[in-house]
């Protein structure tokens, strides 16, 4: 098994000069880890892992200046560094085993060899290495029988995995992403270990607990890693609004769907369509008001009123215990309190006003939301499948007769606010954002068209609403 023919031309020259450095310097280096693995997978990532038997930071310096590259990014305290290289990051670490206390995230370094190293790795198919000495180039370790798991596409530990995962809960949530990414399965023996052990998960950092969550979300088939949370008990800790999502009542003779599979479908929906991550962190939230307004209503079945005004209110806690970028969070609100409308909307008598608010309130995420609501069907039945792109299709239509009408696409009052001033010859106040508004909804509602003129008379019409409020403004002015 020749695996240097599989490795990018400008790698295998690092790798080259690697070797030959250690050589001069008597170390032992290996590229370890998951280079390995995508090599024997033939998708060669970005990330190169270097390990060296001895002081690999004084090594990445030596390592750095024969690359060129002036300054490698040092972590002394855990004997790693980081050598950005062209659109390659090559991290060195010397070959180490880590512990860590019951309630600690701060590993405790012994340094060891090689085959020590290996074996605290998390998965075996993570444990496989490639000599880079020259006496040994190319030279395939595999202690742990990682070729042999990845051809059964099964994660597996290199130790017993209570050990594994307790030298570092963060493994346990990084079973779930191996799962998702690599579409493999995970061990029994492993699985067990998470269900006994889900609560360690509570010490580790709630940065890194919801990078592992996006990692899930960006792999091709996200439901793969949450179905493994859910199975562990995992996704309960980090993620209780989904989890709850499960489970199906019955009330005479009429049961609902089960939300969470559902939900879990949508997802993977919209990763088929769509490799934004943000949209497919949407899609795992847009029902997630849907336990809390379940409704049985005799004579019609079960309801779910108002879920997604409740989604988009419960997603602010969310987004602040997730520790999400606030403008991820007003999206995932944006594309749940929006994501019944467009169906909505199918109607053919359906005016032009609604299309037009839809637009407005959509704004730039407009193509974004219809690719959920297309993905939000899950049905098994092809003529509801067809029936409701078909009414996606409509409601598509409409939105290009709208904009070809009146030009929404760039919608703002044609009034603006310097000339509302201007007008009434008043400072900024919250009054010039009223009339502006007031405007921009009469043009929505149809009252008036989008142009200047019926602007300019409309808001005539809202100097005499206003006058009160005008004057004292005047005054205060």
């Amino acid at each position: 098994m020749d695996l240097i023919k599989k490795i990018p031309e400008n790698i295998l020259n690092v790798f080259h000069t690697a070797g030959q450095l250690a050589d001069e310097q008597q170390l032992e280096i290996y590229t370890v880890g998951g280079f390995v693995r995508d090599l024997l997978l033939e998708r060669p990532g970005k990330d190169v892992d270097l390990m060296v038997v001895g002081d690999g930071v004084a090594y990445a310096r030596l390592l750095a200046k024969q690359l060129k590259v002036r300054n490698p990014v040092i972590y002394a305290e855990f004997g790693t560094a980081l050598i950005p290289y062209g659109e390659f990051v090559i991290e060195v670490a010397s070959a180490r085993q880590e512990t860590y206390q019951p309630e600690s995230r701060k590993p405790e370094v012994v340094y060891t060899d090689l085959k020590g190293d290996l074996s605290r790795r998390d998965f075996t198919v993570n444990a496989m290495a490639l000599a880079l000495n020259r006496d040994r180039f190319g030279e395939f370790i595999d202690y742990y029988q990682g070729r042999e798991d990845l051809s059964r596409k099964l994660l597996r530990t290199p130790l017993d995995a209570k050990t594994t995962f307790s030298e570092d809960p963060l493994r346990i949530l990084r079973a779930a992403r191996f799962a998702a990414q690599l579409e493999f399965t995970v061990d029994p023996a492993a699985i067990a270990a998470m269900k006994e052990m889900h609560t360690r998960i509570e010490i580790v950092s709630q940065e890194r607990i919801t990078d592992e969550l996006m990692k899930i979300l960006a792999a091709d088939t996200p439901s793969i890693g949450f179905y493994v949370l859910q199975e562990t008990g995992l996704l309960e800790l980090v993620f209780p609004e989904i989890a709850t999502l499960g489970g199906v009542e019955e009330r005479d003779g009429q049961r609902h769907k089960d939300v969470f599979h559902h939900t879990l479908k949508v997802v993977d929906n919209t990763a088929a369509k769509s490799d934004k991550v943000w949209l497919r962190f949407a899609a795992l939230v847009h029902d997630i008001g849907k336990p809390d307004t379940k409704r049985f209503v005799k004579g019609t079945g079960w309801t779910y009123h108002g879920h997604d005004e409740l989604g988009r209110k419960m997603l602010n806690q969310v987004g602040q215990r997730l520790k999400l970028p606030r403008r991820l969070t007003a999206y995932a609100k944006k594309m749940t309190r929006l994501h019944l409308r467009p169906i909505a909307l199918a109607n053919e008598n359906v005016s032009d006003s609604a299309i037009r608010r839809l637009i407005v309130e959509a704004g730039d995420q407009l193509q974004d939301l219809m690719i959920l609501c297309r993905a939000d069907v899950t049905s098994k039945d092809p003529r509801r499948v067809k029936r409701y792109y078909g009414n996606f299709d409509k409601v598509m239509n409409r939105i290009e007769e709208v904009y070809e009408k009146d030009q929404m696409r760039a919608f703002q009052s044609p009034l603006r606010g310097d000339e509302i001033m201007r007008l009434l010859n008043i400072k900024p106040s919250p009054l010039v954002g009223k009339i502006k508004h007031d405007i921009e909804e009469a043009i929505l509602d149809g009252v008036i068209p989008n142009e200047y003129g019926a602007a300019r008379a409309y808001f005539d019409t809202l100097v005499e609403k206003y006058k009160d409020e005008i004057a004292a403004v005047t005054r205060a002015s």
